[in-house]
């Protein structure tokens, strides 16, 4: 059993960035493709970066060419390198398998001002 907390989220004016941060425990982590996700209020969480087991990534358009996913098997962690930041990039930011087979984290805000 997979359990997920992210963290790195923050205030962060346009054309900066951040870098989250997700922990996860389980014996498998390796194995999974995993994923970040992202809500902002009053729409549907989507999925913005994908990284599998063979670190093969795949990005959203919206966030092609500004974030880098990546992980690191052996600390069990995913990481989204976020540069560039618009305000549409407001959200709680989550990370899951891909697909969804774990209960989500609490999340972590990310909130850029114009």
């Amino acid at each position: 059993q997979v359990q997920l907390v992210e963290s790195g989220g923050g205030l962060v004016q346009a054309g900066g960035s951040l870098r989250l941060s997700c922990a996860a425990s389980g014996r498998t982590f390796g194995s999974y493709a995993m994923g970040w996700y992202r809500q902002a209020p009053g729409k549907e969480r989507e999925l913005v970066a994908r990284i599998d087991s063979k670190r093969m990534t795949e990005y959203a358009d919206s966030v092609k060419g500004r974030f880098t996913v990546s992980r690191d098997n052996s600390r069990k962690s995913v990481y989204l390198q976020m540069d560039a930041l618009r305000p549409e990039d407001t959200a709680v930011y989550y990370c899951n398998t891909v697909p969804v087979k774990r209960p989500w984290g609490q999340g972590t805000q990310v909130t850029v001002s114009s």
